[in-house]
């Protein structure tokens, strides 16, 4: 038995020349949609996933200019504004965060590992288009006054039978990439040898594997409760008492786990030299993937300090340290390994450092913001705080994408993105997730309440700060929008990238660009987490 599936032979120039333009799209398009091949099967996932983060931001935008005046509906009405904000949590988190991260990991990592196809490859397919239906499937039921207190009962169950399939595809695409760092690395690659993307992609995984369940599980008993009764759960009100977990911190580090092992393999490579304390890295992207516990209990552990004693409130700090403060710590852990990496190294100036980096440091920033608004005396429940964290985490997590699509495209497409765009991309990007989430901080301390977008008051310029997130998810709409047209144009047009552009140091720069069907013809044994770097003159001196 073989966990590789074998690609059917594509078909040839010849068999579609007949038939003329309309013919090849067809075949093309068929080449994509039943393809085992792990690159293209990524890449569906990544630039699915970047479409639906323009359009969330968009309605980000709708909602924060709805709320610049809060004494009445501008452009929208009440039920819109429920069914709006539903459909932007779902979208960011299971369209967005989720896809973008796990694609970027099933593009890459069978390539890192030394792995001529990804294991399940046929199950990784599946995934994708049992993911991109139950999506598809949210989002019309949303729109249908469904979803998270939608009005329509036909409706709520359709979304919620929407999200347990999209939860599912998921889980069975992380089940094959998992698989893959698991059974198909490369002779001599032990698991401490493997590159960091791949180990995040491996931690990261197995987060996934235990919170997927989870997710799935709770769909299913509020479908039967919400259809046959609605008695235990709460009907359409209890959805997001039951299911807001999911959509919110810590469940989100998972989401965006695999993009500190991006972080590291870029600096990691601009430093030009082997990085002197890879194994602290190692346990900084373990720590993170420990939120999955607290989605897997889908518990939120705060702090009340409210008339307690002072063994209550050691009994409450430890699990709040646990399971806020050791994610925190990990991301910490790597991007200080990172920083200390490039300080100890020869550092070159490359594009998807911009992006990548800044995109660690805002889901620091949301990270930092969750662990504030736990604190119960800080007042923050509730309030519009959390949406603030909730931004900087996704839209984090969508930076740090656009930096691996910009590391890594050149060697799937097999031609180079240009340097300049991407540097003011990446900064547009941090300035539009800045305004897209400082703003809601500031305002969440002055008590402006979540999920409503007029009916509420407070000293201090309201408007401003509701204007200036207004104006962030604007900035970070057309940063995504932006970014893909420029990708299109370069992958089809732009300059030739060479195999190892970036003098790279491992497995997936030794093959050409853009990468053969079958990935490698031989693939030799691994010595060091470096294996290109070892076969380069002076190597080891690096």
């Amino acid at each position: 038995m073989t966990t590789f599936d074998t690609p059917a032979a594509a078909p040839s120039a010849a068999s579609s020349s007949g038939a003329g333009a309309l013919g090849a799209l067809v075949v093309g398009i068929g080449s994509w949609a039943t393809t085992t091949d792990h690159k293209k099967i990524g890449r569906l996932f990544a630039m699915t996933a970047l479409l639906m983060g323009a359009a969330s931001s968009i309605i980000g935008a709708f909602l924060g200019f709805e709320r610049i005046s809060a004494g009445g509906y501008s452009v929208l009405d009440l039920d819109s504004v429920v069914q709006l904000s539903s459909l932007y949590r779902v979208v960011l988190s299971f369209g967005v965060a989720l896809p973008l991260m796990l694609g970027i990991a099933i593009a890459v990592v069978p390539l890192q590992i030394g792995s001529k196809a990804i294991a399940f490859g046929r199950l990784a397919l599946f995934g994708f288009w049992m993911w991109f239906a139950g999506l598809a499937v949210c989002i019309y039921s949303i729109a249908a006054n469904g979803g998270p207190g939608g009005g329509e009962a036909k409706m709520v169950d359709l979304f919620l039978v929407g999200l347990v399939i999209a939860a599912a595809g998921a889980l069975a695409a992380t089940v094959s990439l998992v698989t893959t760092v698991l059974t198909n690395r490369a002779p001599g690659m032990s698991l401490a040898r493997v590159p960091m993307l791949s180990w995040a992609a491996l931690t990261g995984g197995v987060s996934l594997l235990l919170t997927l369940p989870v997710v799935i599980g709770t769909g299913i008993y509020l479908y039967v409760d919400h259809h046959y009764g609605r008695l235990a759960f709460g009907g359409n009100k209890g959805v997001n008492d039951w299911l807001g977990w999911s959509m919110t911190q810590p469940q989100t580090y998972v989401f965006a786990a695999i993009g500190v092992g991006i972080v590291a393999e870029v600096t990691t490579v601009a430093s030009g030299r082997r990085h002197p304390l890879r194994a602290i890295l190692l346990v900084g992207a373990g720590l993170l993937t420990v939120a999955a516990f607290g989605g897997a209990t889908q518990v939120q552990h705060a702090l009340t300090w409210t008339n307690t004693s002072g063994s209550d409130k050691v009994k409450e700090l430890i699990p709040f340290l646990i399971f806020n403060g050791l994610p925190l710590l990990g991301a910490l852990v790597v991007l200080g390994g990172c920083a200390l990496g490039l300080a100890k190294g020869k550092p070159r100036v490359m594009a998807p450092l911009v992006p990548a980096v800044l995109g660690l440091v805002m889901v620091l920033a949301g990270m930092a913001g969750h662990l504030i608004a736990q604190f119960g005396p800080a007042g923050l429940a509730g309030t519009v705080f959390e949406e603030g964290e909730f931004n900087y985490v996704v839209y984090g997590t969508v930076l740090m994408g656009i930096g691996a699509i910009a590391f890594w495209g050149p060697k799937l497409w097999g031609r180079s993105l240009p340097q300049s765009a991407v540097f003011g991309l990446g900064t547009l990007g941090f300035l539009g997730t800045v305004l897209a989430s400082l703003p809601l901080y500031v305002a969440g301390f002055a008590d402006q309440p979540a999920g409503a977008v007029n009916g509420f008051t407070y000293g201090g310029p309201q408007e401003l700060w509701n204007g200036l997130a207004a104006v962030g998810q604007a900035i970070i709409a057309a940063t995504i929008v932006l970014f893909v047209l420029t990708a299109v144009r370069a992958f089809r047009t732009g300059a030739p990238a060479g195999d190892d552009p970036w003098d790279a140091q491992t497995l997936e720069w030794s093959v050409s660009s853009p990468v053969p069907a079958d990935n490698f013809a031989s693939v030799p044994a691994v010595t060091s987490p470096e294996p290109l770097l070892d076969l380069k003159p002076a190597g080891r001196e690096k």
